[in-house]
């Protein structure tokens, strides 16, 4: 019982420090502008690549959370044609999953520092829901970087990012930016438009992270066969980081449950 005691008010306190330290480090990782800094978030340079392939290349200027310039060069497999495109100067695109990542971090971050070092634990229940709660937004912020949002291909077409470019995409051109784990990513979609005398059977293509050539959709009265899909990436090393802080925390949030459910079940506290 006393080491129970001890347990509660003590090494739970330690767990909590160490937790709120690694958080604050993966929250500054996510670098974003705040009231207090008051200074703006350096901008950084990342090329985008793929193997095998030179149909796409780019340099994307990621700032925070949002991409602030985008250059990118397409070849047109038909007729080895080279397009060219850039953000306009006036545009900017956010990456809502690294914004929700962060706004999940800092939950975490608040609901630990509910706790502070004169707070006394009461019961191992306690300690149990507290951590169930930071484990969660811990999920959560790992899970916003490690599954992009599915979209379907109109969905894709309407989307503002279609707007962003100088010169104006083509009509047979869609893009899309995403995050996947620590990687920021870039999909061109090259399409066709189906005749309406087209003896193809058109079935149109459901959600989808990534979609493959033959998938069709119908935007704006009109229907489009997917012909060539180029994916480029490059690795974010903050995010890489940010990963690992998650897991690192994620692993103690558990090692502190599995104590005290030991001592729980072993004095008879029963946790639930």
């Amino acid at each position: 019982e006393e080491e129970f005691k001890w347990l509660l008010q003590e090494e739970v306190h330690a767990v909590l420090k160490q937790l709120q330290d690694i958080l604050k480090e993966a929250s500054h990782r996510f670098a974003l502008p705040s009231s207090s800094s008051g200074g703006a978030v350096k901008q950084e340079n990342f090329v985008l690549s793929t193997s095998g392939t030179d149909q796409v290349k780019g340099v994307l200027t990621l700032q925070g959370d949002a991409l602030c310039q985008a250059d990118i060069n397409l070849k047109m497999p038909r007729n080895n044609q080279l397009l060219h495109f850039a953000f306009r100067e006036d545009k900017q695109w956010k990456l809502q999953q690294i914004q929700d990542a962060r706004n999940h971090v800092n939950q975490a971050i608040y609901l630990l520092m509910n706790r502070d070092v004169n707070y006394q634990f009461r019961t191992g229940l306690e300690v149990l829901k507290l951590m169930d709660a930071v484990m969660l937004q811990l999920s959560r912020a790992r899970n916003r970087l490690t599954t992009p949002a599915t979209l379907t291909l109109p969905e894709i077409a309407s989307s503002g990012l279609t707007k962003m470019f100088t010169p104006a995409l083509p009509p047979d051109i869609l893009v899309n930016f995403y995050i996947n784990l620590n990687k920021l990513c870039l999909t061109v979609y090259q399409l066709h438009v189906l005749q309406p005398s087209t003896t193809k059977n058109f079935k149109p293509a459901g959600g989808s992270i990534l979609h493959n050539p033959g998938a069709m959709f119908e935007f704006g009265n009109q229907r489009y066969e997917v012909s060539h899909v180029h994916k480029v990436e490059c690795v974010v090393p903050w995010l890489n980081d940010a990963l690992v802080f998650f897991t690192v925390s994620l692993q103690l949030c558990q090692q502190l449950k599995d104590k005290i459910s030991v001592f729980s079940s072993y004095w008879n506290y029963r946790p639930y």
